[in-house]
């Protein structure tokens, strides 16, 4: 139970990688304020999730849409009510945005995709903050995705909104410094979601060759588990983690569950940040001025 007494929201939470987080965050223990745009479907894990509950235990679910700043500032403040100790976002929720390349994509999808992915996690941060800020402390979690570390050529607006996710959450990192908050991108590896669906309805045509045949394996021959970045997300919102922050974490390759052993040796490092190559990196003696 290593989020007992932990209160959280979680965006995203009605179906995929979202339900596996909250499933994961209610097993161990946490208190859960789970948000998406489908009130049906919410309503369904929340009724789902609160069967057997510890004594004191909450689960609550409310509709959202990310890329709303309205609905945001109206939740993080019913959040705020039901859990006055308020410690932990995830943020979840994501979208893959139009596919193909981006003289042809339809403009309008493409900014959603930017608008919810980016701009709406980063607005659901900015909400919170206040709060962290005055408790002392707080976890915030964002799920990156392939798109912040590869090309994603036909999934353009995804893959920049995931980057620029993750280089939000090591800025955010430095403004927060020294106030116990912690923020952490997460990419959770390849999942069997409703998103994997969409790139293989899609076809290699719209999303690439290299990406399809990606995804089409992972069908085939099993994709990451859910439980994997979910349990992630636990860890990086339990008290284990305290310090670790700045950081982007692959919840399939990275040991994270070691990482508290070298916190002093990560705080101060660029491990596991996003940074430039430069020849002599790759054992090039050119590129010195």
């Amino acid at each position: 139970m290593i989020l007992k007494g932990v209160s959280a929201i979680i965006t995203g939470a009605s179906q995929g990688l979202g339900v596996a987080i909250a499933e994961m965050f209610v097993a161990e223990g946490a208190s859960v304020l789970l948000c998406a745009r489908t009130s049906s479907l919410i309503s369904d894990v929340c009724s789902r999730l609160s069967r057997d509950l510890a004594e004191g235990q909450q689960v609550h679910g409310r509709t959202c849409d990310i890329a709303v700043p309205s609905q945001i500032d109206a939740l993080v403040q019913e959040a705020l009510a039901l859990f006055p100790d308020l410690g932990v976002l995830v943020n979840n929720a994501g979208i893959y945005g139009p596919m193909g390349n981006i003289e042809d994509v339809n403009w309008e999808e493409w900014v959603q995709a930017i608008n919810t992915n980016l701009l709406g996690t980063v607005y659901f941060c900015r909400a919170v903050l206040p709060h962290f800020r005055k408790r002392g402390g707080g976890k915030i979690i964002n799920l990156s995705g392939g798109g912040a570390t590869s090309p994603m050529p036909g999934i353009s607006g995804y893959a920049i909104s995931k980057a620029g996710l993750v280089r939000f959450t090591e800025t955010l990192h430095k403004e927060v410094e020294g106030t116990g908050i912690d923020v952490n991108a997460v990419a959770p590896g390849v999942l069997a979601t409703q998103l994997l669906d969409q790139a293989i309805e899609a076809g290699p045509e719209k999303v690439g060759r290299a990406f399809y045949d990606q995804m089409v394996k992972a069908r085939e021959k099993g994709a990451t588990p859910l439980n994997t970045p979910a349990s992630l997300c636990a860890w990086l919102a339990s008290p284990a983690s305290r310090g670790i922050s700045g950081k982007l974490l692959s919840a399939v390759w990275d040991p994270w569950k070691n990482l508290a052993d070298h916190r002093d040796e990560l705080k101060n490092s660029d491990i596991y940040t996003l940074r430039r190559i430069v020849p002599k990196d790759r054992g090039a003696d050119w590129g010195d001025v």
